[in-house]
């Protein structure tokens, strides 16, 4: 079991971890040894995720998340399989942590008597300055 919050553990057999080749530079090392992870955690269909938590999660995913709802997550910062299976699992549980944590709400506010006032002030003084700067207008005698 992971525990991740108080209320959300999640059980590891919904964890996978794949290790994989890791791009980029480090020579002959890299083209030989696996070392990145793909971790992999279906959120669309996982029970331990309560739904408020599945569908912030899956917003906050964006791009590493599938359209079947599988979230997958790439570490390949480190030159060994454990450094970046513990890395992923890592970046995963901030993630969920980030996901279970409830938006504040917005309170409505209401403008103060005083900033009404100087939005109409505002208001009528720029009305009297195009009222004066209007051409008057002239008779033809």
């Amino acid at each position: 079991m992971m525990y991740i919050t108080r209320t959300i553990t999640i059980n590891e057999s919904e964890i996978q971890c794949e290790f994989i080749r890791a791009s980029g530079p480090g020579g002959q090392n890299v083209n030989k040894v696996a070392t990145a992870v793909q971790l992999r955690f279906d959120a669309g269909n996982s029970p331990s995720l309560p739904d408020d938590v599945r569908n912030r999660l899956i917003h906050l995913a964006g791009k590493r998340i599938t359209e079947g709802g599988v979230l997958i997550i790439n570490a390949r910062r480190f030159r060994t399989q454990e450094k970046n299976r513990q890395d992923a699992i890592d970046r995963f549980v901030e993630l969920i942590r980030r996901a279970a944590e409830r938006p504040k709400l917005r309170g409505k506010t209401k403008p103060t008597s005083a900033s009404k006032r100087r939005r109409l002030d505002t208001k009528r003084r720029r009305g009297e300055v195009k009222r004066i700067r209007r051409s008057a207008p002239y008779s033809e005698g």
